[in-house]
């Protein structure tokens, strides 16, 4: 009897062991087929990519993402390999994008009169010309239209994967060798610019559009604030900051004279 007892025993843990399996085994397999799962994970590597390009951001979406190890967190934001190297190819399309939509925003504004100011705006202005020559929307039918637009995209494709953004301005990156972020830093070669470092109201890369108006507005309004209340015996201050006021003033005379506004 304890022999039957002990068989019987077998075949109920081997039947629960199988049962147990399969549900295992289904539970993995909804893991990566289950919409609302797939979608969480999506949700995550968003929230993942949103914070940890900001400042302690890493630590940000470790803690809310409830991560064990920073290290995982940081495999969600940008390291190499698996995973993380298609979080980054996400990063990578998702600047390409957000470039591309900014410089046929600002193709646009050309074409309704709207030009860009700053040391970079004549170049970039012959871009746009040369771009617009290349077209012939006049008399031409709605296909022709729809091609135009197509053939848009790809002029200034090109365009666009040299755009940096500023605090207050566009940097198009075509030539290091005339960047004065790189020269301000001693001549080093990159490809990339130092943003940082950017002087755009001097830099031939540098470019300003209505978008940077406010920021500048708000500088030179704080800067003027300041200069109020200063003393009479600070006049090295006084100096700096009559400069930085002036070249703020000017900047934003120039934008408001690009874009065909009344001073």
């Amino acid at each position: 009897m304890t022999c039957v007892t002990s068989k019987a025993g077998n075949r109920h843990t081997l039947r629960h062991q199988q049962r147990e399996t399969s549900a295992l085994e289904s539970a993995r397999q909804n893991r990566y087929t289950d919409p609302l799962h797939t979608a969480s994970a999506d949700r995550s590597r968003t929230l993942a990519m949103e914070l940890a390009y900001r400042p302690g951001g890493v630590l940000a979406a470790k803690v809310h993402l409830k991560h064990v190890a920073v290290a995982t967190t940081e495999g969600y934001a940008s390291r190499p390999g698996g995973a993380q190297a298609e979080l980054l190819a996400k990063v990578n399309q998702h600047e390409s994008e957000r470039n591309l939509a900014l410089l046929w925003d600002e193709f646009r504004n050309y074409q309704n009169g709207i030009m860009p100011a700053g040391p970079g705006a004549r170049e970039l202005t012959d871009f746009f010309a040369h771009v617009d020559a290349k077209l012939d929307p006049a008399g031409a039918p709605a296909a022709k239209v729809q091609r135009s637009d197509r053939e848009i995209r790809s002029l200034l494709t090109k365009r666009a994967r040299v755009l940096h953004l500023g605090t207050a301005n566009y940097c198009w990156f075509t030539d290091p060798s005339r960047a004065l972020c790189l020269k301000l830093a001693g001549g080093q070669a990159g490809d990339k610019p130092l943003i940082g470092m950017c002087d755009s109201a001097r830099c031939p890369h540098a470019t300003h559009h209505p978008c940077h108006r406010p920021v500048w507005a708000e500088h030179a309004e704080n800067t003027k604030t300041f200069l109020g209340q200063l003393g009479r015996a600070q006049k090295t201050e006084r100096a700096r900051l009559q400069a930085e006021y002036d070249r703020a003033v000017r900047v934003l005379e120039r934008i408001d004279e690009a874009a065909g506004e009344p001073e």
